[in-house]
């Protein structure tokens, strides 16, 4: 455990040595740090992951916290080991990314303080068990990632976002504030593990604490209907940031919500349908607002709460196995949620970065106004195409293995002899093979208006080299990693399921590993088969064609094409948009020709997330006009704000005599 705190230790130094550097080394010396860091913080969450056997350090702060118990256990060890890579290689990539603003923004030398305690905040929050001291670290990857999102502050939609996303985080906060004092006073005490007594004599706590929870976790995590921060905090953000955000920052909203179900022990049948069924829908509402967006930074950021949602469908289906006491749907389920995590947590990096790439070269990210730079661009192209094959789910890359395991859970599902959870379920699979669906339809749109065709705008016909390797070394590992994990899905197998094997039972857990390890292999040899197929293919299609001829396809009458007469992405979408109009509301920009040689016409869409318009907005324009008359009040005259405090403190005192 020691040297886990070393690698803490190193991630917060070279933040803080950052500060006295010179700028054009300043990340440089965030990167090499960060991966000793790195190195030491996964050396003991491999140990707990393969041994099984959790590493503990207390710390008594007698007087603050009192004593605070650090336990890298199965569950923390696997959020420690993903953490710590895909945050290594967010560094590494920001020293490409970030080139163009040494020496040029203020805000550099913050921006390379808060980046590696981002990492080292994390970290804690996966490995502390006192609850007091948990609220402090999970306060500071917030503003953390507050400081970081808002780099480039001097644009107003930057500011309004960051502002948005830290409202969120602290409602966030007040419903994990609330959680941890109930189950504190509860048990008399801060430790997690003194939590588990509550519900042996009051289990009609386990509702309200699991509610609780989701309020708060599920917030951070982008669960509908609080992912409404996400969709406008990543696409402002640095992309290397965006990578780390929703590749695993929001992943410690799920961590959360585990943590507290090994708490509660056996859920409910409520909370386990609430949990499925709020998840079913995020996915859905996640793609469905992922396919009409034009941003490629938000088209991924809706795409990470429909991610979210797919784990949550996971643990919503691992619940339900824990209620039934189906220890394999439970295995099945949980198995597929941290897989999916897993997952999730390398392509979802892998195409922030390309998205990143494709933003540093052509400065903009409406993809209206790309296409083409697969000739320019071809190293980001291929990555980013990986990553869109794996996102769909498409064997033999590594999204198809968490699906998998969710499908053959919910498919488990199905012999409980329980008619109303019988019509769950299908509607669940229903749902998740539309997500399924919806998801090829978006990135094979993101992809091919971005990559292929000819270029719609000067910005990426400017375009003549693709980025430096300090940016495509990180996303080719990554994109190898998509390929390696769907292969070797029975050996990864291996350690997820052990990090969920709390959740299942260690009197069940050896059988039904066997059982789902053996379909696994089975899997596996499909793929190696498919491979096999594709490499021989290829290798007699080279040995045929050495000469190849290249003839013009017929034009339909065009000489050559033009990107006039190619798909654009609403275009590309337009049949799925007009079916789902009653769902969207869409705001036109629309300047008419005029007169019989008009010099200016332009038509625009877009599409604005409903609860937004017809929630959050009319809250926001009422607190408002509410608030604004009370603007007389903040007059700047002193003396008037002498006699407002001194108003309370008469108050406050009736107020304690009254009572007394």
């Amino acid at each position: 455990m020691e040297i886990f705190f070393i690698g803490i230790l190193l991630f917060v130094l070279s933040g803080v040595f950052s500060l006295f550097c010179r700028e054009n080394i300043k990340l440089k010396m965030i990167t090499v740090l960060s991966f000793f860091a790195s190195i030491f913080a996964i050396i003991p969450a491999f140990k707990t992951l393969l041994l099984g056997l959790p590493e503990g350090l207390i710390c008594n702060w007698n007087g603050v916290f009192g004593e605070v118990p650090f336990v890298i256990d199965i569950l923390s060890a696997f959020f420690i080991i993903i953490i710590s890579f895909v945050s290594f290689l967010g560094v590494l990539y920001s020293n490409g990314y970030m080139k163009p603003y040494e020496g040029k923004s203020k805000k550099f030398a913050s921006h390379c303080f808060f980046l590696p305690m981002l990492t080292a905040s994390m970290l804690l929050v996966t490995v502390v068990q006192n609850a007091l001291f948990f609220l402090v670290v999970w306060e500071l990857m917030s503003l953390s990632s507050f400081f970081l999102v808002i780099f480039e502050d001097d644009k107003k939609e930057v500011l309004s976002a960051g502002i948005k996303y830290l409202i969120y985080m602290h409602i966030s906060v007040v419903f994990i504030i609330a959680l941890m004092a109930l189950m504190s006073v509860k048990a008399g005490s801060y430790d997690f593990e003194t939590f588990k007594t509550i519900f042996i004599e009051k289990p009609y706590l386990k509702d309200i604490i699991f509610f609780l929870a989701f309020l708060g976790f599920g917030t951070k995590a982008g669960f509908v209907p609080m992912h409404n921060w996400l969709p406008d905090a990543h696409p402002v953000a640095p992309s290397h940031v965006s990578a780390i955000m929703s590749a695993v920052m929001i992943k410690t909203g799920l961590y959360g919500i585990l943590r507290v179900l090994l708490i509660i022990d056996k859920p409910t049948a409520l909370i386990a349908f609430f949990m499925l069924c709020v998840s079913v829908l995020t996915a859905l509402y996640g793609i469905v607002y992922a396919v009409t967006q034009k941003d490629i930074k938000k088209i991924l950021a809706y795409s990470s709460v429909e991610n979210i949602g797919i784990a949550g469908i996971g643990i919503g289906v691992g619940m339900i196995g824990m209620f039934y006491n189906n220890s394999v749907v439970t295995l099945l389920g949980f198995s597929g949620a941290i897989f999916h995590i897993l997952n999730h947590s390398i392509f979802k990096s892998l195409l922030f970065m390309g998205a990143g790439s494709v933003y540093l070269k052509t400065h903009t990210k409406n993809i209206e106004k790309l296409g083409g730079l697969i000739k320019s661009m071809p190293k980001t192209a291929v990555f980013f195409l990986i990553a869109c094959l794996s996102i769909c789910a498409l064997p033999p890359f590594n999204g198809f293995i968490g699906e998998f395991l969710i499908y053959l859970g919910l498919f488990g599902s199905l012999k409980m002899d329980t008619s109303g959870l019988f019509i769950l379920i299908i509607l669940s699979a229903a749902g998740l093979a539309l997500v399924g669906t919806l998801a090829l339809l978006c990135f094979t749109k993101i992809f091919s208006i971005t990559f292929l065709g000819l270029p719609r705008h000067e910005c990426s016909q400017k375009v003549d080299a693709d980025v430096s390797k300090t940016m495509l070394i990180p996303m080719g590992c990554l994109a190898l990693l998509t390929l390696l994990i769907g292969i070797s899905a029975p050996i990864v197998f291996v350690p997820v399921s052990c990090s969920v094997a709390d959740f299942v039972g260690v009197q069940y857990f050896y059988t039904d590993f066997v059982a789902i390890l053996s379909v696994l292999v089975k899997l596996f040899l499909c793929f190696g088969l498919f491979i096999l197929i594709f490499v021989i293919v290829y290798v007699v299609r080279m040995l045929i064609c050495r000469k190849s001829i290249v003839y013009n396809t017929w034009g339909c009458g065009y000489d050559k094409g033009n990107n006039h007469i190619q798909y654009t992405a609403s275009s590309y979408i337009g049949p799925f948009s007009s079916i789902m109009t009653p769902l969207f509301k869409k705001i036109f920009d629309v300047k008419k020709p005029k007169g019989l040689f008009p010099k200016d016409a332009h038509y625009n869409s877009s599409i604005e997330d409903v609860e937004e318009a017809y929630l959050i907005n009319p809250i926001v324009k009422f607190d408002e006009k509410f608030l604004s008359k009370f603007e007389r009040l903040q007059d700047g005259n002193i003396q008037h704000y002498i006699l407002y405090g001194l108003i309370f403190l008469i108050l406050a005192l009736v107020g304690v005599v009254f009572l007394g």
